[in-house]
């Protein structure tokens, strides 16, 4: 794990982002072994043989996490939205979310990187 990444995660002010980002992160981790991350574009990026994978993004009201190479796969519409090659679920204050469904899908979309 990359200590830039570990950083931006910890100078995130509300707690609760912190805990979505550090379970999301940790999601990608152990749903793509091989995956490296960077801090880029200002946003945690996770890439798998050099291709983008997923990413975090930290807004005032929300988390983001953006799946790559989404097409072909069946997405809750209800949760997430984006074109067919990429998919992000906002995820918000005090939100369920279902992280084995999240790893699911980011496998299913990895797995042609």
């Amino acid at each position: 794990m990359s200590q830039e990444v570990t950083d931006y995660i910890a100078a995130v002010s509300d707690s609760w982002k912190v805990e979505v980002s550090e379970q999301l992160r940790e999601l990608v981790h152990s749903t793509i072994p091989e995956v490296t991350e960077r801090l880029q574009y200002k946003k945690p990026h996770f890439l798998k043989n050099g291709k983008y994978a997923a990413v975090i993004s930290i807004a005032k009201s929300a988390v983001s996490f953006t799946i790559f190479n989404a097409g072909g796969l069946d997405w809750p519409e209800s949760l997430f939205d984006g074109p067919p090659e990429r998919k992000t679920i906002k995820i918000t204050a005090g939100q369920q979310v279902d992280y084995d469904e999240l790893a699911s899908l980011l496998k299913q979309a990895s797995e042609g990187l």
